[in-house]
């Protein structure tokens, strides 16, 4: 079951005409994870200091505006990275790493630190990020959490949705990565 689940993660899909457009990208308005159909939930730009850095987008079974909604809703979820320059893995796994230590109490970061350590050697084997690419972390509950690169399975499924938790809330935790980008992945438009 967990392996047919596993190919679940592979089925990826984007469906209909695109619901937005983020500095000249356009995304999808639903995407078919597994045997679901998500929505598009919110997206938007990440910059670091001058830089566009990424776009990243969520899609859920259902819209949800809360940070507190979005973390209890079941089912599977995508968070979708689109880079828009070149950056070494060690940079995006500094960034996760420090957003999930803000937003994660310490018996929290306790439970999950082994497998997201599992986690973050996947992403340190790409080595590279690439402008272009485009890194999805799924949740699927029979399978745990994927990372894909450009639609190709990266590692093994991760067990536990409470590393898939962690890793949201480093994007929308009470010390958000960008609070901007909070508020635009929760469907909160300026």
């Amino acid at each position: 079951m967990r392996l047919c689940t596993f190919a679940a993660c592979l089925i990826s899909v984007s469906l209909g005409a695109s619901a937005a457009e983020i500095a000249g990208v356009k995304l999808p308005e639903r995407t078919k994870l597994g045997t679901c159909e998500l929505v598009l939930n919110g997206a938007g730009l990440r910059k670091k200091l001058f830089f566009k850095v990424y776009i990243a987008s969520l899609y859920l079974a259902e819209k949800k505006s809360s940070p507190a909604d979005v973390l209890a809703l079941e089912g599977p979820k995508r968070v979708s990275i689109i880079l828009l320059r070149t950056l070494p893995a060690q940079d995006l796994v500094d960034a996760l790493n420090e957003g999930i230590r803000e937003n994660s109490s310490p018996g929290e970061l306790q439970t999950v630190q082994g497998r997201f350590n599992e986690l973050t050697a996947t992403m340190l084997a790409v080595q590279e990020g690439k402008k272009g690419d485009v890194i999805s972390v799924d949740w699927l509950p029979d399978a745990g959490t994927c990372v894909l690169l450009n639609g190709e399975p990266k590692g093994k499924p991760i067990p536990g949705e409470d590393v898939y938790r962690a890793l949201l809330r480093a994007w929308l935790g009470e010390h958000p990565s960008s609070a901007r980008l909070k508020k635009a992945l929760l469907g909160q438009t300026n």
